[in-house]
């Protein structure tokens, strides 16, 4: 089995623009309920992941802020708490295996590192789970 059979593709999933505002970033993942989303460059580049909590420091660290001044703030200048890795699209699956252990979600891109999509750690135990518990049975 190959790693596109989990992939859901870019057009189907949500990201960011390097060049978003930190409300901009807020705002979509308070509409699609995500805790985490990639962003791109705008050549469709995977750069990294942002983290809800990487945003929650930008406040935490300037009390003095406030909402509104998000709008200030670009995405690009965010300090991250952790490095997400993606990938290759032509992956085997042991490598998908390890980081759906670590992350919700396993960003893909191509030999260029253009962002194709993503997996998501649901789907992966989705269609693990049924395969698991005839492995249990059977013993």
């Amino acid at each position: 089995m190959q790693l596109a059979f989990f992939l859901t593709p870019k057009a189907e999933s949500s990201y960011l623009i390097e060049n978003f505002t930190l409300r901009q970033a807020l705002e979509k993942m308070e509409y699609h309920h995500y805790t985490a989303m990639p962003v791109l460059d705008s050549d469709g580049h995977y750069l990294y992941t942002l983290f809800i909590d990487d945003c929650l420091w930008v406040f935490k660290n300037s009390p003095e802020m406030r909402f509104a001044d998000a709008e200030k703030i670009p995405v690009n200048s965010i300090t991250l708490s952790r490095k997400v890795e993606p990938v290759n699209i032509s992956a085997g699956l042991s490598e998908l295996l390890k980081k759906t252990i670590e992350q919700n979600f396993i960003p893909v891109v191509d030999d260029s590192g253009i962002y194709i999509g993503l997996v998501r750690r649901k789907d992966v135990i989705e269609y693990c789970r049924p395969l698991l518990l005839e492995a249990l049975n059977n013993k």
